[in-house]
């Protein structure tokens, strides 16, 4: 009898693009199946019928809306609860009726930040559309019997992130025709940078394991900085122009904005201790930070 195959939502985004990477890697690919909301939007009752579940034994959620200030907007808002609550929760019931295990990934903006160091059991309280959206599809996902909730925070990974556009705009403070001689950077939020390969780590990891199923903080592991804080530090790498960063409050680095901003968590830290239980150590986010920014300068683009 065939192995249960596993299948991957969401597979174009950063974390879907990690997990087919390890999965390539570990020589398992075989065995999923990829899709982004282009083949199968989760948040349509009719789009269930493209799949025969019962070949299913797990699927592994990396789709999400993460726009989170366009989430603020009346369009952003039902788009928002459309893929982040609606789509899991329909999800997390077609798990439940095959019999699949569900993983789902959450993030630190369930949280109102007031806590220095979450934990998985911490009540939610999101300030934001986004957050509160989150927020649903964790509650819907939490339902289904066989799920894995992995909470992470400030996501790295292939594609478009703060780390790839740190680096962009140290260069072009290093280049002295271009103009730009400084930037702002917030200063007032905390946190520690998740690089999406380590999540796709954890994830197999949790599976392989048969660890017990329920919530689990995944970021990376050590000191626990502010976004200006990692800004500099990507700059020095770069250029060794660290100095050009320039520390400033959310309320003032937001205070001529003209759309709407949502409101961010001031501590976004998560405590890593259940995963680490679990017999997966993530690893400290400023030594992945500077292979990451090695990958960027050896091939171009990551």
């Amino acid at each position: 009898m065939a192995p249960r195959r596993t299948l991957v939502t969401g597979c174009n985004g950063q974390l879907g693009r990690a997990v087919r990477a390890l999965a390539e890697e570990r020589g398992v690919a075989k065995d999923f199946d990829f899709c982004d909301i282009d083949t199968f939007d989760m948040s349509d009752p009719d789009s269930y019928s493209k799949y025969d579940w019962s070949l299913y034994g797990t699927v592994i959620n990396c789709g999400a809306y993460t726009a989170v200030d366009r989430a603020e907007t009346p369009e952003g808002r039902a788009i928002a609860w459309k893929a982040n609550a609606t789509g899991p929760a329909l999800l997390a019931r077609t798990c439940v009726a095959h019999g699949i295990t569900l993983v789902h990934v959450s993030s630190d903006y369930v949280f109102d930040g007031t806590v220095e160091v979450h934990t998985e059991d911490e009540p939610l309280s999101p300030l934001s559309v986004y957050g509160q959206t989150k927020a649903a599809g964790d509650i819907a996902v939490a339902g289904c019997p066989r799920h894995y909730i992995m909470r992470s925070s400030w996501v790295i990974g292939e594609g478009r992130n703060f780390v790839k556009t740190m680096r962009a705009l140290s260069d072009r403070v290093a280049d002295p025709e271009d103009g730009l001689e400084q930037i702002t950077v917030v200063d007032d939020q905390l946190g520690r940078l998740t690089f999406t390969r380590d999540m796709a780590e954890a994830i197999f990891h949790v599976l392989g394991t048969h660890a017990p199923y329920g919530t689990y903080d995944c970021t990376g592991s050590g000191a626990v900085k502010s976004w200006a804080d990692i800004a500099r530090a990507v700059f020095e790498a770069a250029n060794g122009n660290g100095e050009n960063v320039v520390p400033v409050s959310t309320a003032d680095y937001y205070a001529n904005a003209s759309d709407p901003i949502a409101p961010r968590p001031v501590h976004s830290a998560l405590d890593l201790s259940k995963l680490e239980a679990a017999g997966f150590h993530m690893p400290d986010w400023e030594e992945e930070l500077g292979e990451y920014l090695d990958a960027i300068s050896s091939k171009g683009s990551i």
